[in-house]
């Protein structure tokens, strides 16, 4: 059965009654039962998501990390990890949650059909992670740059697997890298194998709420767990081998999931995802997604320039004097033409 269409009045009144219910459980004390069979109303974190029920940190004093399996109600929307809950535990300790607190920010990817899908809430940093192997392409480090960049997030660059870098055989991400490190974008150089700028990166990191997304096989889970410390009786990021045949990983991490750093901060472990649609967006959030294109816009002769062969372009002229890259300009026309299809 198709999920029920509510109306705008319904949906305005379902908002106000979870409103009401987060400010309710933020003055509630643990002696107040509400819901039949259930018990107090209390706060959350999602830290992991699997299908129909979602891994909820209890986040209320006295319970405090806490891990319970809960069901959402229907009428909320679908929640990512990350998300602040409120939530009712049952008698075999798990739970409903049944409101959903006020998003700071959200990450989603659309799918085929443009619908978006939530990977995860509350996020302040997105970490873009590179190896040597498999093969870095800017086109995708686009695609997350331009996603970032629409929802004001920060962004930063890792190149994890240091210990691996062939001076001849990485001579192109070398390059690669350095378009990004002239339009100021962080890039950090680790190696969650021999612990090589770790201790750096989890400075930078803190006290920040990050998920790290990038294809399948650069190391995402290792590195988390080498940022993690380590320590006794953590839970641990699954990790995968690289796949020879390809020169790409093999998918580990199945759902995103939230793990804390030693004294601040928390990580997000995403799937990989070897293609990050933008098939959502229009041209002009497209355009405002390179960064570097910021002082040229509206600067063209023409309104309606496309940046081809028209004269008095801003963009060409940029280009010709070395103001913007050859690379990133070609990597906006073809994302454009991606957005166009």
């Amino acid at each position: 059965m198709g999920k029920r269409k509510l109306t705008q009045q319904q949906r305005t009144r379902i908002d106000r009654r979870q409103a009401s219910r987060v400010r309710e459980a933020a003055a509630s004390s643990p002696a107040d039962i509400a819901g039949e069979g259930l018990g107090p109303e209390r706060s959350g974190l999602v830290i992991c998501h699997y299908g129909q029920q979602l891994e909820i940190e209890s986040t209320e004093q006295g319970s405090e990390g806490q891990v319970f399996r809960c069901y959402q109600r229907t009428n909320l929307p679908p929640l990512a990890t990350g998300d602040r809950v409120v939530w009712q535990a049952d008698s075999d300790n798990t739970g409903v949650i049944i409101a959903l607190q006020e998003r700071s920010s959200l990450m989603a990817r659309p799918n085929q059909q443009a619908n978006l899908r939530p990977v995860a809430a509350n996020v302040t940093v997105v970490a873009i992670t590179l190896a040597p192997l498999p093969q870095a392409f800017a086109n995708l480090i686009d695609r997350y740059l331009v996603m970032i960049r629409s929802l004001g997030l920060r962004a930063i660059l890792i190149l994890n697997k240091t210990d691996l870098l062939d001076p001849v055989r990485d001579a192109a991400l070398e390059a690669m890298l350095a378009n990004y490190s002239r339009i100021h974008y962080p890039i950090l150089r680790v190696s969650s194998h021999t612990g090589e700028g770790i201790d750096a990166l989890r400075e930078t990191l803190r006290p920040e709420t990050v998920v790290f997304v990038g294809q399948s096989g650069v190391g995402k889970s290792s590195l988390i767990n080498a940022l993690r410390g380590g320590e006794e009786g953590q839970s641990s990021a699954d990790v995968g081998e690289l796949s020879t045949a390809r020169d790409k990983g093999t998918h580990t991490t199945t759902a995103a999931r939230l793990y804390h750093m030693p004294n601040s901060g928390d990580l997000i472990d995403s799937p990989g995802i070897r293609e990050f649609g933008l098939w959502h967006m229009d041209a002009n959030t497209l355009f405002d997604g390179f960064v570097e294109f910021a002082p040229y816009k509206g600067m063209c002769r023409f309104r309606d320039c496309k940046h081809q062969q028209e004269p008095g372009c801003a963009l060409k002229e940029a280009l010709a004097k070395g103001e913007i890259s050859e690379e990133r300009l070609a990597s906006y026309f073809f994302l454009l033409s991606t957005l166009e299809s």
